[in-house]
């Protein structure tokens, strides 16, 4: 049985601005798919609500260092990237997950749970996903260290082809994580957040097919 812990009323110290999606932005490249306009700019700063489960946790402890690869992967873009299609992407996907890492982080505080290790790629454990054990829980999507230099040792269109192939990768295992937070959470703000991210990165993975079409 899932835990579910209901807490007090949270300090407006701890109050998020919600930005949506994983990867989403309010630009997108000439004539590619238009990014939805971030949480923030639909609604009003609202403490986030104390009221969360194990699938909420779960999905904040695992979706921020799934983030934080993301971004390792997308800063190397504007040097080795040689298409400007690929660096305007790998762009949009740093400057969006940045702020979600915080509001992540937020949530977390405010539920007094856990912190994410740095460098983590696994997770405790997330409800529904058979035949994973809890603890030590590898994360969809996530790239292992000989990937990771794989990918830095590339440059120019090789470095274009194998970056778009990892990062097709990357969001369908946060979408997996998206979407059990959407079936198994509670937090409303992490719900939201989650149906965002699910919402802008299947349209990032249109983009991303489309331009392995042509780089």
């Amino acid at each position: 049985m899932r835990a579910r812990f209901v807490g007090g009323v949270i300090a407006a110290a701890t109050a998020a601005v919600l930005t949506a999606g994983c990867s989403g932005s309010s630009t997108a490249p000439a004539g590619g798919p238009t990014a939805s306009p971030p949480v923030s700019s639909q609604s009003a700063v609202a403490p986030i609500s104390s009221e969360h489960n194990e699938a909420d946790m779960m999905f904040a402890q695992g979706m921020i260092p799934h983030h934080t690869q993301a971004i390792a992967m997308s800063s190397q873009a504007s040097e080795r990237a040689a298409s400007q299609e690929v660096k305007d992407l790998a762009a949009r996907i740093e400057q969006a997950q940045g702020p979600e890492i915080e509001q992540m982080n937020q949530m977390l505080a405010a539920w007094g749970a856990p912190q994410s290790q740095p460098g983590s790629t696994a997770m405790p454990g997330m409800p529904g996903m058979p035949g994973m054990p809890m603890g030590g829980m590898p994360m969809p999507g996530m790239m292992d260290e000989a990937q990771m230099q794989q990918l830095a040792a590339q440059s120019g269109p090789a470095f274009d082809r194998m970056f778009l192939q990892m990062m097709v990768e990357h969001h369908n295992g946060a979408i997996q994580m998206a979407q059990t937070e959407q079936a198994q959470g509670l937090n409303p703000q992490a719900k939201q957040l989650a149906g965002a991210i699910v919402a802008d990165q299947q349209q990032e993975i249109s983009e991303m097919q489309a331009l392995l079409s042509r780089v």
